[in-house]
């Protein structure tokens, strides 16, 4: 992202349209994804966005995404799926649950014929 961004920045000044410091840093707050609400809340208030250079914030940023990141790793080895094999025994009881399955199919599809 930071990347792509100093490339815009880049031709912006080009074009003659330049920003200071202190907005490029905002915009760059203001793009980040609402996960990030809590670590931009904290940047805000613990340092002067004024005299904040773009690589202190992308340097505390990018210490910010490391631990993010391995706690989604964890998260997805967590998530583990369990797989039972089936089977089934025919029963005269499942056989009349058949038919009144079937049964209640063919009224549905009698009523939306009507």
């Amino acid at each position: 992202m930071f990347t792509r961004f100093t490339t815009i920045v880049n031709s912006l000044k080009n074009l003659g349209k330049s920003y200071s410091n202190q907005e490029l840093v905002r915009k760059i707050l203001r793009c980040l994804p609402r996960s990030w609400t809590p670590k931009v809340t904290a940047i805000e208030e613990a340092k002067d966005l004024s005299t904040l250079s773009l690589e202190q914030l992308l340097g505390s940023l990018m210490t910010h995404e490391t631990p993010m990141k391995s706690h989604e790793h964890v998260d997805a080895k967590k998530k583990k799926t369990i797989a039972l094999k089936a089977s089934r025994e025919e029963s005269e009881s499942d056989e009349g649950d058949d038919i009144i399955l079937i049964s209640k199919q063919f009224k549905k599809f009698l009523k939306s014929q009507k």
